[in-house]
């Protein structure tokens, strides 16, 4: 009973904190209405005009890529329709829905496995009072809804619904390319032994048979079979659908654009001032290999060693894939920021004091490279020099993060994991009830 009870509390705490954080994102989405008109560096991210004015050419029947800068999958325009025929804060709202919805599938997974009640508040308090994550969404930027397509499709791998998330991995691939890298610790969780844990063998075949058909059967097996078959089709098919809509435009914009984006304006990369230097004739073949090898050599390692903790291995690819990166803005961290609260249950980092100075660190690499950009884009100085230095000080911060986050974490391979396993088999009983 007082176990019960307890639960009824943190139940209680989790409904008044989504309540007040939902709140909070309704007074910056109002907030954001006063400030863009009377100050003169503008709250709304310039990302949302460019939405907005997309999906107004699609309400005019014309091609969302007519618009400028528009480099996203028009599935994003078709969302924001009503911000020309309802309000032009729907997709600030629309954005801040989402927001609340990873929180939720934070939550989801969290107690899927078998983290306490109170560990899943402050984890999920750790997304929702983020003054990156609640800004991002608020100034109208669509990461939340990448954020929450993964967490959902995360949630249905650890849950036996294997159908369900190779569709929304095709999806998110589709609105974003970056989870592509999350396909190989994905086909490692997918093994035999993923499918005696949630019942997913049909034949359950446990006949002798050559070494060679037994390896082929246990690489091509029927969950990673139907995953990237699933998974593929729902990509490609979305793709076709809008080159046979939109032609060679949307190719280039949508796909490629983001294969061989340069850009050297608000990034953080180390790369940012090469790309400057060379921005008249672009990178060459073997300075773009340069900086290839070293982000897919980083996501291999990664794989190798995390794949079975896959939380914690989505987190590391992550900010890697960042932190490697040719171009890096602000926008990025919340990719990595979703996957956050799900390994805070697994570390032994405290707060304080080890975990506030890395903290502190991180956050002071980044204002430092603020200062310097602030003196380039608003006053006009040349400190392309300092601002690349500010970006290799932000680079080495970004790998004592990877460092420190690794040797602190307690590594838990999910399907061997007796409170997961344990939880999966209680919701299929009282399904069959």
């Amino acid at each position: 009973m007082k176990m019960a009870e307890e639960m009824e509390v943190w139940r209680r705490r989790r409904v008044w904190m989504l309540w007040s954080a939902g709140f909070m994102r309704f007074l910056l989405v109002a907030y954001a209405e006063w400030h863009d008109e009377h100050l003169e560096v503008p709250y709304t991210d310039i990302d949302y005009y460019v939405f907005s004015d997309a999906a107004a050419l699609i309400s005019q029947g014309k091609s969302p890529f007519d618009r400028a800068t528009y480099r996203y999958t028009p599935l994003l325009a078709l969302l924001l329709l009503p911000n020309s025929t309802l309000h032009r804060c729907w997709g600030k709202i629309l954005f801040s829905l989402a927001d609340l919805l990873v929180a939720y599938l934070i939550c989801k997974i969290l107690k899927l496995r078998g983290v306490s009640e109170g560990q899943c508040f402050v984890s999920v308090a750790t997304w929702l009072f983020n003054p990156f994550t609640f800004t991002v969404g608020t100034r109208g930027n669509c990461e939340a809804l990448v954020c929450a397509m993964i967490l959902w499709l995360l949630l249905c791998i650890l849950s036996g619904r294997i159908l369900q998330a190779a569709f929304w991995f095709g999806v998110v691939v589709h609105v974003r390319i970056y989870p592509i890298i999350y396909v190989l610790p994905i086909l490692v969780i997918l093994d035999r032994n993923y499918e005696k844990v949630m019942g997913l063998d049909p034949k359950g075949d446990d006949s002798p048979s050559s070494g060679m058909v037994s390896t082929l059967r246990s690489l091509l097996n029927w969950p990673r079979v139907m995953f990237g078959a699933i998974s593929g089709s729902v990509f490609f098919a979305l793709c076709g659908l809008f080159y046979y809509i939109y032609g060679g435009q949307y190719l280039h914009e949508a796909l490629l654009y983001h294969l061989t984006r340069t850009d050297h304006r608000h990034n953080f990369s180390i790369y940012f001032y090469s790309i400057y230097l060379n921005e008249a004739v672009g990178l060459n073949a073997v300075q773009r290999l340069l900086a290839f090898v070293p982000q897919m050599s980083a996501q291999l390692v990664l794989v190798f060693f995390f794949a079975r903790d896959l939380p914690f291995c989505l987190f590391l690819q992550t900010v890697a894939f960042v932190t490697f990166n040719k171009v890096i803005t602000a926008q990025y961290f919340v990719w990595f920021f979703c996957l956050l609260p799900l390994i805070l249950p697994f570390t032994s980092l405290k707060l304080r004091w080890r975990g506030a100075a890395l903290i502190s660190v991180w956050t002071a690499a980044q204002i430092h490279w603020l200062g310097w950009a602030y003196l380039l884009e608003f006053k006009g100085k040349n400190t392309f020099l300092p601002l690349w230095i500010a970006s290799l000080v932000f680079f080495a911060a970004n790998l004592l993060v990877l460092e420190t986050v690794i040797l602190h974490h307690s590594f838990t391979c999910v399907f061997q994991q007796d409170l997961l396993v344990d939880q999966h088999l209680k919701e299929k009983g009282s399904k069959s009830e």
